[in-house]
């Protein structure tokens, strides 16, 4: 077993505390950041540095920014009255790697989730609503996660949403593309079921 100084342990004891990231997993880090020139390891820490300064929430869609306004918010080539809610950032990004969304999102910084206390009071849900009053959405799409907790704000958004006199839809859940049907599990199978739509 190595016999760390402290600065290694320090950076070790840091590293592990980056979701997915393990004690094995960072003392690889750690042996990377020791072989690798300084020069390279200056600008992952400057890099690290200048994320935290300047990456902020947009303003209208609390979409990750280093601008008042999101570059999606910006666009004026996407459809404004088609709005499509996700749970976080990383869910716009999916999204926006299929080409085939022209619409903007709405993030709601999570999901209902009761047992770690987070309710709907903790989500964007008020500038949600406050958005399709003031913005003329016609239509949502409803982005949630297949989770428990994505599935439990999918059904209280749809309450909330039912008088605005909108269109709201939900993404079909299910089967991925490419799967076996042997292979499923029996949720997964439910869920495809209850997602089916006329052909």
């Amino acid at each position: 077993m190595a016999v760390y100084t402290d600065s290694i342990k320090l950076l070790i004891e840091k590293l592990t505390k980056f979701p997915g990231v393990g004690r094995r997993s960072a003392e690889r880090i750690v042996d990377y950041i020791l072989e690798a020139p300084v020069e390279e390891i200056k600008g992952l820490a400057e890099a690290i540095v200048k994320v935290k300064e300047n990456v902020k929430f947009c303003r209208v869609c609390n979409n990750l920014s280093e601008e008042e306004m999101c570059t999606i918010c910006r666009d004026v080539n996407r459809n404004k009255s088609l709005l499509c809610v996700v749970e976080s950032p990383n869910d716009i990004s999916s999204i926006e790697k299929t080409a085939m969304f022209k619409g903007v999102y709405h993030v709601l910084l999570g999901a209902i989730a009761p047992l770690e206390g987070k309710g709907p009071q903790h989500l964007k849900i008020d500038s949600l609503i406050h958005r399709i009053q003031e913005e003329k959405i016609t239509e949502v799409i409803i982005a949630t996660g297949a989770d428990t907790e994505g599935v439990t704000t999918a059904l209280y958004l749809a309450k909330v949403l039912k008088p605005l006199n909108i269109a709201v839809s939900r993404i079909g859940l299910g089967l991925p593309v490419g799967s076996n049907l042997e292979y499923a599990d029996a949720a997964t199978i439910s869920m495809a079921l209850e997602s089916r739509r006329s052909i």
